[in-house]
C-alpha cells in the first residue's frame, strides 16, 4: 500500500522523536531502513513535496505495440476465429498493412483469453524427398484417399498436388482407384495447367496397384511423364500429398455427406481455401497459388516495407510520449522547487 506524504511525514517525525534507536523503531514499524533515509533525504531537500509520489516513469520500448494497434489485432481475430497467431499475423500485414509479429499476436489473444488448443494436430515426416524441386510443375505428387458417404458407400479422391508450390492442380472423387481413374486425374491436370509436350512433370506416387500397373505405365509414357515411386513402408516420402490429405479430411470430415455431390462441394470449398487463402508456413507464410503463379517475392518484399514503416512509425509514437514525459517531469521539478 502506497502511503500519502503526510503519513510518510508523521513516520518521519515519529523516528525522529521516538526514544528507541532508529534501527528498532524502523522494525517495529515493519519499514526498511533504505525506504526510510530515501523519505528522509527528500524531505529534508525540498519538505513536504519531496515525499509526494512522482509521476510514473516511462517504461514503455520504442517497439511497443499501440493500444489501438492490439485492437485490431483482437478484432481480425475474432472476425477469422479460424486462423493461427502464424496466419492472423500475415493477415494484417498483407490486408492492413500492419506489422505485428507472430508471438506479439500470441501474447496480445493469451491477455484476452482467446488462445485455444489447436483443433487438429497435423502430420509430421520425419524426412523430406531427397531432391527439392526448384520450380512450379517439376514434379507432382498424387495419391488417393477415401471418404464414407451414407447410403452411398466408399468414395475415394485422387489429388494432384504440384510439389514446389503446394498448389492442387487437380482433384477427383472417385468410385474406384483404377488406372483409369489415375489417368483421367493426369489428363485434367495437364489440361489446367496448360502444359505441352516437353514440359511434362516427374510424377511421383506410392507403389499401390494402381500406379504400378502396366496400363498407367504406358499411358504416362505417351504424355512423356515420368512415373517415380517412393519407397516402400515410407510414407514420408510422399509426405506433402500425405500431410494435405490430412489437413483436408480434418476439415471436410467435420460433417457427415448423404450425397457425393455434397462431398464434391465441401472438398471444393476447402481446395479454394487451401490454394487461396491458406498461409503456409513451408512457403515462407505465402498461400499455394502465390507460389504457383510467382507472386510470393513481390509478397515478401511488400511485407518487409509494412514491417519497416509499422516500426518506424512505433519509434516516431514513443519519441513524442517521451518528450510529453520529460516535460511534465520538468514542469514538477520546477514546482518542487518554488515549493
Amino acid at each position: 500500500m502506497r502511503l500519502t506524504a503526510q503519513e510518510k511525514q508523521e513516520i518521519i517525525d515519529l523516528v525522529e522523536g521516538s526514544d528507541m534507536g532508529i534501527n528498532r523503531c524502523l522494525q517495529h514499524l515493519g519499514i526498511a531502513k533504505s525506504t526510510f533515509f530515501k523519505w528522509y533525504k527528500a524531505y529534508r531537500d525540498k519538505g513536504l513535496v519531496g515525499l509526494s509520489p512522482k509521476p510514473p516513469g516511462n517504461r514503455r520500448q520504442w517497439n511497443t505495440i499501440p493500444e489501438q494497434e492490439k485492437t485490431l489485432v483482437v478484432q481480425v481475430a475474432l472476425d477469422y476465429s479460424e486462423l493461427s497467431p502464424r496466419e492472423l499475423a500475415c493477415k494484417l500485414s498483407d490486408e492492413r498493412g500492419v506489422f505485428i509479429s507472430e508471438s506479439s499476436v500470441y501474447r496480445i489473444l493469451k491477455a484476452r483469453g482467446l488462445i485455444t488448443s489447436p483443433a487438429h494436430i497435423l502430420l509430421s515426416a520425419s524426412d523430406e524427398f531427397h531432391t527439392k524441386t526448384q520450380f512450379v510443375h517439376q514434379m507432382w505428387q498424387t495419391d488417393f484417399t477415401y471418404f464414407k458417404i451414407i447410403g452411398w458407400g466408399w468414395y475415394y479422391l485422387s489429388t494432384i498436388i504440384d510439389d514446389y508450390s503446394r498448389y492442387i492442380v487437380h482433384w477427383e472423387l472417385c468410385s474406384t482407384m483404377k488406372a483409369q481413374d489415375v489417368q483421367s486425374t493426369v489428363a485434367s491436370a495437364i489440361k489446367k495447367a496448360g502444359l505441352k509436350k516437353g514440359q511434362r512433370p516427374v510424377l511421383l506416387s506410392d507403389n499401390g496397384s494402381c500406379y504400378v500397373s502396366s496400363e498407367l505405365k504406358d499411358y504416362l509414357a505417351t504424355e512423356d511423364i515420368l512415373p517415380i515411386h517412393g519407397r516402400v513402408m515410407h510414407p514420408q516420402t510422399q509426405g506433402k500429398i500425405e500431410r494435405y490429405h490430412l489437413t483436408m479430411k480434418n476439415v471436410v470430415k467435420l460433417n457427415n455427406y448423404y450425397l457425393p455431390e455434397q462431398l464434391v462441394d465441401a472438398i471444393g470449398e476447402f481446395v479454394t481455401y487451401y490454394n487461396h487463402e491458406r498461409y503456409h508456413e513451408s512457403l515462407k507464410n505465402v498461400t499455394p497459388a502465390d507460389m504457383y503463379y510467382g507472386r510470393q517475392e513481390l509478397i515478401l518484399k511488400q511485407r518487409e516495407i509494412i514491417k519497416k514503416e509499422s516500426l518506424k512509425r512505433r519509434r516516431k509514437l514513443f519519441l513524442k510520449e517521451k518528450t510529453l514525459f520529460l516535460n511534465n517531469e520538468t514542469l514538477y521539478n520546477q514546482k518542487s522547487t518554488l515549493v
